[in-house]
C-alpha cells in the first residue's frame, strides 16, 4: 500500500487499533486479579503515579530501622531512602521469613514486594513467600543474603 512520499507500510488506523487491542488486554489481565510486576525503575513510576497493589524491585539505603510491628502478623520495619530521593517504609513479615539479620542505618537493600501509595512515600510488603502457593513471593536482600 503506497503512502505520501513513496513509504510503504500499515497506516495510522492500524496502529491505533493495535493500541487499544493491548489496552483492552492489559485491562482484563488486571480485572482477572493477575500481578502487575513493574521493572527496577518501576518504583518511582508508581510513587508518582499514587498506585498501590504493584510488584516492586528496587534497592535504598537504610535510613532508620524501626520498631517491629507487633499487632496481629509481626513485620520487621525500616525506612529506606531510594533513588528518586524520596522514602519507602519496608514491612517485612517475620512471622513468613525470616528478620534480616543485622540491619543497620546505611545498610544497601534490595528488595521485592507489593508497593501500597501513601503520602509519606508509601509502604513495600510481601517480601516474602506466599505460604498458600498463588503468587510469587518477594524477598529482602542484604549483602547477598535474600530473606524470604
Amino acid at each position: 500500500m503506497a503512502r505520501r512520499g513513496g513509504r510503504q507500510g500499515v497506516g495510522r488506523g492500524a496502529w491505533g487499533a493495535a493500541a487499544i487491542l493491548i489496552a483492552f488486554a492489559l485491562v482484563a489481565l488486571v480485572e482477572r486479579g493477575l500481578e502487575r510486576t513493574l521493572p527496577e525503575d518501576g518504583l518511582a513510576r508508581a510513587v508518582a503515579a499514587q498506585a498501590s497493589g504493584v510488584v516492586v524491585e528496587s534497592e535504598g539505603v537504610v535510613v532508620s530501622v524501626l520498631p517491629d510491628d507487633r499487632r496481629g502478623s509481626r513485620h520487621q520495619r525500616f525506612l529506606l531512602e531510594v533513588a528518586s530521593g524520596g522514602t519507602v517504609l519496608v514491612a517485612h513479615n517475620i512471622d513468613l521469613a525470616p528478620r534480616v539479620a543485622g540491619l543497620a542505618r546505611g545498610d544497601v537493600v534490595r528488595f521485592r514486594g507489593e508497593y501500597e501509595w501513601n503520602d509519606k512515600g508509601g509502604v513495600v510488603h510481601w517480601t516474602h513467600h506466599d505460604p498458600d502457593g498463588r503468587r510469587p513471593g518477594g524477598w529482602v536482600e542484604l549483602e547477598g543474603r535474600r530473606y524470604r
